[in-house]
């Protein structure tokens, strides 16, 4: 799943090329109809088809922004404002072409989902393999309120504090810590690669309870968050899967991860152990990291 660094280097990507751009139609595959018409959510989130698709035209395209990994796209019509949130899931992918063959890769122009058509003659498209990404239009965050219940972005002045403060909570206290930083209420954007990377750097095993981590550990872990969070961005991401930024480009920090995927411990040569933690895949070195 795409995490904080990939859908930054998506909205850097898509910025420059949609904002000021007004929405002159919505088109949608026949497989989110079909969707729709199961009881199934696939994609188009709190709206049917029909709806999503009369909601966007004639909305104009202000400006973008990135909270945690999702992406708003801050609309106005008619001097409204309103927003088109995106998430991208698993496979989530942005294409900003003149017609669909423009997208070269097969597997994401045949999983084009939803394409949006511009006053301006372009397109926006929203191509998903696995189909679990999000689109929402909303008037504020307020109509879905999980949005205001995302942690501070980690580079904001009070993230530390933010971090410190649940990692006290008896619900977390006995948490294994690598479960505690990929959840978003704690720190936002920090998924699995991250957050293996992170502890690798720090040599805390992702299984150690919160509560068995000093607090000076616990600043200079979030530290460590932060600068691989940043390492990541300034690379590009990392292109592990399907992601993709806008137009199947590639990032380039899967070259530089030192845990994430790893056979074996770069620093001490010691093979390394998989464990399953919240619900996911976590490597670490057994000699380096306690």
């Amino acid at each position: 799943m795409p995490e904080l660094p990939e859908v930054e280097g998506v909205l850097r990507a898509l910025q420059p090329i949609v904002t000021g751009k007004t929405i002159k139609s919505v088109e949608v595959s026949e497989t989110i109809y079909n969707s729709k018409a199961i009881g199934k959510e696939a994609i188009i989130k709190g709206l049917d088809v029909e709806q999503f698709c009369l909601a966007l035209p004639g909305t104009k395209i202000d400006h973008l922004e990135r909270r945690s990994k999702y992406i708003y796209f801050h609309l106005l019509k008619d001097g409204l404002p309103y927003m088109l949130v995106s998430h991208l899931g698993m496979s989530g992918a942005w294409f900003s072409v003149k017609n669909l063959h423009e997208i070269t890769e097969v597997k994401f122009r045949k999983h084009a989902h939803v394409t949006i058509y511009f006053e301006e003659g372009d397109l926006l498209v929203y191509s998903d393999i696995r189909r679990f990404g999000e689109l929402r239009f909303l008037e504020t965050e307020a109509d879905y309120p999980p949005l205001l219940l995302m942690a501070p972005e980690p580079f904001d002045q009070h993230a530390l504090d933010h971090f410190l403060h649940m990692s006290a909570l008896p619900k977390y206290e006995n948490k294994a810590i690598k479960e505690f930083i990929m959840d978003g209420h704690v720190v936002s954007g920090c998924g699995n690669i991250y957050a293996t990377e992170a502890l690798f750097r720090m040599k805390i095993h992702p299984a150690r309870a919160v509560k068995r981590i000093s607090r000076e550990r616990k600043i200079h872990l979030f530290q460590e968050i932060v600068i691989v969070l940043l390492d990541s961005i300034e690379n590009g991401g990392s292109t592990i899967s399907d992601y993709r930024t806008i137009n199947g480009g590639a990032g380039n920090m899967q070259n530089r991860l030192q845990m994430y995927g790893k056979k074996e411990c770069g620093f001490c040569g010691t093979k390394t152990k998989q464990k399953t933690i919240g619900g996911r895949t976590s490597t670490y070195c057994p000699a380096c990291q306690k």
